[in-house]
């Protein structure tokens, strides 16, 4: 099964992006199960690497990073990156700059798409 996951709110103040990185990286250790993650808007701020939270927080880099660990795609808005002067060198390794030609494709691909 092929599963896209698309997130847009962001990374800290609500739980909707952290369930829903929650739910890929459950998805992607299952067999034979693909999961490609796309962040839009305020989301792409789950991709910047070594994030410093307080003690008891989640951290999404971490989860995102196991994401892809385990074989899952992490991409992210180009449009919304460059919106918040994101540049692709804050990201954790194996997360993408992206574009919405590409998050099209993963729609049309996916069996299921999963809006967070």
């Amino acid at each position: 099964m092929k599963i896209a996951v698309l997130l847009n709110d962001p990374p800290y103040g609500t739980e909707r992006s952290y369930n829903g990185v929650r739910l890929a990286g459950s998805l992607v250790k299952r067999d034979d199960v693909q999961v490609k993650v796309f962040l839009f808007g305020d989301a792409v701020g789950c991709a910047v690497a070594n994030q410093k939270l307080p003690d008891g927080y989640y951290h999404l880099d971490r989860m995102l990073a196991s994401v892809i660990r385990h074989g899952g795609e992490v991409g992210l808005c180009g449009t919304c990156m460059d919106a918040r002067g994101l540049s692709e060198v804050a990201l954790i390794e194996g997360a993408r700059r992206s574009t919405l030609d590409e998050v099209t494709d993963w729609t049309l691909w996916a069996d299921k798409v999963v809006v967070f």
